[in-house]
């Protein structure tokens, strides 16, 4: 960083003071500082860098002695087939005599090694032609640079692009991902061929979501790779409703403290599925030490950055990794380059200042003349294996030979190819017809970069697998990755299975396709592993948050009566409908039951039974009395008040039927009224026989002014004037507001009651009033009139029969009101047959005793007192 900064600092003055660059004579005299690469001529040169190796070496941030020299190690397969790659394009596109006719493309390709200040250095070397970096001296002659393609890592691509942006060298990166380099305004000559990481990380957040995964952690290492990333993340997660368990850096100078303290929060985390955004080499100490640990039954995510790392592929990080899941960039298919692969030899590639040191790493033998690269020392001892040149590619099995899967490989070959059409473009142009001033078009042997980045911008083709390839406005191209699962192999190792895709660019509903029975979880498990901070809840219970935790720490709470939940983890449960209710599990609405007092259940038809039993018992009496008419006794009680009352007491026992029985508009306007009405013909009559007894026992005086009374038309006349005035008021009540059947949703739970609805409640306490009323004239006349000197002196029996209609009455009503449904209507008729069989019995029996069981009474004499008994 120091380096890359210091030579930043000096581009930035050289810039200052000589905006463009000065191309010095031949034989210009500039100090060299041994910047070596692999380079080919031609006429036109297409610059690469690549990270073919890594370096531990820190730098000394104090500044208080000289900088190490920094030293590569720990050579790349991967990185070198990527080199290969572009190589192969190259030699492709020149043997193409239609797409660059006459024009032989060359490249110089640099070793960045994966540190930001030689990647610098090696753009420098190919923007000057020089092995130390004097910007804005240019000491080549002819062979001018296009493009540059690379590097590989973000963090690399960012200062680059930044230098080569102020001399408007098109930049094409196929690995560099990070979604800052998609601002023109910063970046103006930076394109890629890898998607922007915003569709990594909108990928990564649906991925996890897809699995149910909503208690999280994030890793990302401490650049703007993993930094914008992983917000970009975190924020799809918690707007997907997911939660951060944890969420660390991961350090780009190692630090074991700082690596100490992610494994303790990664052990103590409940979340099992854990995203990494990092590359490759910034993540090895951190696996290693997770793997030392022992944590295993974790789900890795990996980004693009180590999704396809064969360095954890190696049997030591088999119990910690196996089952991670990846996405990476959408594999391609490459035409002949397995062939060219098993081809590379250093005899083919002499200029290749790479090739031995791959061979010796391949074929683990060692150079007798090694070339030195400048970057190791070899040491020969008596078990050195000699390098002999004889080795065969084919019979290798290492990542450089594995041709089946291109990803970076496939984007280097597309990057070349997209610098190539843009020549062409930019070839083919004719005058007057360019796009510069006046139709003015580039000179294809001394272009400027600007007049080539025009047409990079533009460029459009179809590669030789027939995709289409272009870049938007940001330089990025269509976003398409591969959905992979690290699955264990018969050796004891780890390999990659494509298990689904993301394509951005499909209809909804078909931009993801997982896979999910070809995953292979941790520890061999066939089952998606659960990452929660809490348990689901069921279907039936509603999730509640607890107090000062994050929404995915919760607590599950049944649902109430009458509310369900169908899902998992329903935040709230949802109301049934009115006609419906919950089951007991809470998971599904049933309907309700339906209640009403029916002639099938044991409760209506007993009181149907008793009902019509009743019914026949003053029949029977009615019988009795008009059999023995013309006795004294029935005589002598008004036989026409008699039979109505009688009449009226046998319709009374049989208007309880219509209590029963589902309720209809019809019975629900007849029950009440015809109840009303019979009840107080009956009481009127008997008011009337009370009254008749007073009359007649007044009569009896010498002068009385009553005689003109006796007789029957005063006591029909009463019956009738009473009855007719509860006719009113039921009409009334009918016209108003009449009864009708409803289905009562409320009063009980889970129960539909069907109940007749009485209308106006004011007309039906009317009803009962006035016929409470002519009770309590009735109780009350009879009451004083019962000490009257007869020997049968039904006055009594009325007072008996008033006391006991009252009491039962008087009992109905809180009975009344305290029930709800069939037994509501089940104490009516209770009320209707109490006070029918009192009055019944009160009145009648006597007089049917006397005239059945003792005829000896049932005579004028003993009537009238004067007989012996």
């Amino acid at each position: 960083i120091p380096v890359a900064l210091t030579i930043m600092l000096c581009a930035l003055l050289l810039v200052l003071s000589a905006p463009v660059f000065k191309t010095a004579q031949l034989g210009c005299v500039l100090p060299n500082l041994n910047v070596e690469g692999y380079s080919k001529d031609g006429d036109i040169i297409i610059g690469g860098i690549f990270p073919l190796h890594y370096s531990k070496i820190l730098p000394d941030l104090s500044f208080t002695k000289l900088p190490k020299i920094v030293t590569c190690e720990m050579f790349k397969f991967r990185t070198y087939r990527w080199l290969q790659s572009m190589v192969f394009a190259i030699e492709e596109i020149n043997s193409n005599k239609n797409l660059l006719p006459n024009i032989t493309l060359g490249f110089e390709i640099y070793d960045s090694c994966n540190i930001v200040a030689r990647a610098i250095m090696g753009s420098m070397w190919m923007v000057t032609g020089q092995g130390e970096p004097v910007p804005n001296y240019h000491c080549q002659a002819g062979s001018p640079l296009a493009a540059v393609v690379g590097d590989g890592a973000s963090q690399a691509s960012i200062p680059i692009a930044r230098l080569l942006g102020l001399y408007s060298y098109p930049q094409i990166s196929y690995g560099s991902s990070v979604a800052l380099l998609s601002d023109k305004r910063e970046f103006p000559s930076f394109f890629r061929t890898i998607p922007n990481d915003n569709f990594q990380s909108l990928g990564l957040a649906r991925l996890v979501m897809s699995f149910g995964w909503t208690w999280v952690g994030l890793l990302a290492e401490d650049n703007e790779y993993g930094q914008q990333g992983i917000q970009i993340l975190k924020q799809e997660i918690i707007t997907a409703g997911g939660c951060i368990s944890f969420f660390e850096n991961i350090p780009v100078f190692y630090s074991k403290e700082i690596i100490s303290k992610i494994v303790i929060v990664i052990k103590n985390s409940k979340a099992n599925a854990i995203v990494v955004f990092s590359n490759e080499p910034n993540l090895i100490p951190l696996l290693e030490e997770v793997t030392n640990q022992n944590i295993t039954g974790k789900v890795w995510i990996a980004s693009e950055g180590w999704s396809l790392s064969s360095v954890f592929f190696r049997k030591k990080f088999l119990r910690t990794l196996s089952g991670s899941i990846g996405i990476m960039t959408h594999k391609g298919e490459i035409p002949g380059f397995q062939e060219f692969l098993y081809n590379v030899h250093p005899s083919t590639y002499p200029n290749d200042i790479f090739i031995e040191e791959f061979w010796e790493n391949a074929f683990d033998c060692k150079w007798h003349d090694r070339k030195s690269s400048g970057t190791i020392t070899i040491e020969f001892n008596n078990g050195t294996k000699l390098c002999t040149g004889k080795e065969k590619l084919k019979e290798l099995n290492n990542t450089f030979t594995d041709a089946s899967s291109l990803r970076i490989t496939y984007n280097v070959y597309n990057a070349v190819y997209s610098a190539a059409h843009a020549i062409h473009d930019l070839y083919s142009c004719r005058p007057g017809e360019g796009p510069f001033n006046n139709g003015a078009c580039a000179d294809i042997h001394s272009f400027e970069p600007w007049e080539l980045l025009h047409y990079v911008r533009n460029v459009h083709f179809r590669n030789k697998a027939d995709m289409k390839l272009f870049f938007d406005n940001n330089g990025d191209p269509a976003p398409m990755y591969d959905i992979l699962n690290w699955q264990p192999t018969p050796d004891g190792s780890l390999r990659y299975v494509k298990v689904g895709t993301f394509d951005f660019s499909a209809p909804s509903g078909q931009d993801v396709i997982i896979s999910k029975s070809s995953i292979v979880w941790n520890g061999g498990q066939t089952q998606i592993p659960v990452s929660k901070c809490s348990e689901s809840c069921l279907p039936g219970y509603r999730k509640a948050t607890r107090r000062g935790q994050s929404i995915c720490c919760f607590d599950c709470i049944r649902c109430s009566e009458g509310e369900i939940t169908k899902q998992t983890d329903s935040t709230e449960c949802l109301k049934c409908p009115d006609d419906h209710w919950s089951n007991e599990k809470r998971d599904t609405c049933i309907k309700k039951i339906t209640e009403f007092l029916s002639y099938k259940e044991s409760l209506g038809a007993a009181l149907a039974a008793v009902s019509i039993l009743c019914a026949t018992v003053p029949a029977m009496v009615l019988c009795i009395f008009i059999k023995y008419r013309e006795t004294p006794i029935v005589k002598a009680n008004n036989r026409e008040l008699s039979y109505c009352l009688l009449s009226a007491l046998m319709l009374g026992f049989l208007c309880s039927l219509l209590f029963i029985g589902k309720p209809r508009r019809a019975t629900c306007i007849l029950r009440q009224t015809a109840f009303g009405v019979i009840f107080a013909f009956s009481v009127s009559c008997v008011l009337a026989k009370t009254i008749m007894v007073i009359i007649a026992f007044k009569a009896t005086k010498p002068n009385s002014n009553l005689r003109k009374w006796v007789g029957p038309k005063l006591p029909n006349g009463i019956a009738f004037a009473c009855t007719v005035i509860q006719v009113i008021i039921c009409i009334t009540w009918l016209a108003k507001s009449p009864p009708f059947p409803i289905e009562n949703m409320k009063s009980h739970v889970g129960v539909i009651i069907i109940e007749c609805n009485e209308g106006s409640t004011t007309t039906f306490w009317c009803v009962l009033g006035y016929m409470g009323l002519l009770a309590i004239v009735s109780f009350v006349v009879a009451f004083l009139a019962r000490n009257l000197p007869d020997s049968f002196n039904e006055t009594k029996f009325i007072t008996f029969s008033m006391l006991v209609f009252v009491s039962v009455w008087l009992a109905f009503i809180p009975a009344y009101l305290s029930t709800r449904g069939k037994y509501m209507v089940a104490v009516e008729i209770f009320a209707i047959l109490a006070s029918s069989a009192g009055l019944l019995a009160c009145i009648f029996f006597p007089k049917c005793y006397i005239i059945l069981l003792r005829p000896d009474m049932n005579t004028r004499e003993y009537l009238m007192g004067k007989g012996s008994h």
